[in-house]
Order: structure tokens, then sequence, then C-alpha cells
């Protein structure tokens, strides 16, 4: 566990910047896009959300024609879970495996158990296959068998 002040390990991974294309490094935190593109991204949603929260519901086409964001921006804030559709909505998106409604996200709550499931049961691992953390880093290692 870390202490308050100490910097935990993140990762560094290079993606792909869904906004423009270009290589950037990712380090486990943000929606995806490289140093550039998240000003104007981070515009974009605040132009959404704001009309959204100023307006009510309105559909995907009404919003992006008002804040001159593309629908296809829009989608994928609600994908990402930033952005959720009412409850009381006539129009939802789609869950991406079996095609129910959803109000954000990318799968329903049933496919995400699924596989969720599915990925536990393929990472099955006997008990002697999971080692036991050390409760602190002092003293040897011990080899069995091995007097040393």
């Amino acid at each position: 566990m870390s202490k308050p002040g100490e910097r935990t390990q993140q990762v560094d991974e290079v993606r792909t910047c869904k906004f423009c294309g270009a290589m950037f490094h990712y380090y486990g935190f943000g929606y995806g896009y490289c140093e550039r593109c998240t000003p104007i991204d981070n515009e974009m949603f605040h132009r959404v959300k704001d009309y959204i929260w100023e307006h009510g519901t309105a559909t995907m086409a009404m919003v992006s024609d008002v804040t001159g964001v593309s629908v296809k921006q829009i989608t994928q804030y609600l994908r990402d879970g930033r952005l959720e559709i009412p409850e009381d909505s006539d129009i939802y998106i789609r869950c991406e495996l079996c095609g129910a409604n959803i109000r954000f996200g990318r799968y329903c709550q049933e496919c995400a158990n699924k596989t969720s499931k599915s990925l536990k049961s393929a990472m099955k691992m006997d008990l002697f296959e999971i080692g036991e953390k050390p409760k602190s880093m002092k003293g040897k290692m011990h080899y069995i068998g091995n007097d040393k």
C-alpha cells in the first residue's frame, strides 16, 4: 500500500489517440487522447454536458447540431461512461454484444456478467499456483530442498 505523498507505479504503454491518430504514452488515466487533443476533447465534452444540463433531454443529432460536436464523439462519451442517457428517454445506445438498450457504457449487465464469468473460468487456477505476498521484505531468500 502506498503512503500519502508517495507516487504509485503508473502504466506506461504506447497508444494511438482516438481523436487524431497520433501515437502517445498512456499512463493509465484519461480517455485515450494525446496531450494535444485532451484539451480539445475536454472543451467539446463540456459543451455537450452544459447543453444537456441546460436543455434537458435532446436527441444526439440535436445536441450535435447545436454544439458542433459529432454524433460519433457524443456516442464515445456515452461508451466511456462520461455521459448517461436519462431513464425516461425513448432513445438508448446498444450493448456491443447482444444489442440490448443501455444508458451508457459498452455492455449490458448480463453480458458483462457472462464475460466476467468466462474470463474467471478461463483463468481458473489451483490454490498452489497462487503465491502469498510476504508481510515484510526483511530476511533471506529460502529455497525448497536446499540447506543453505
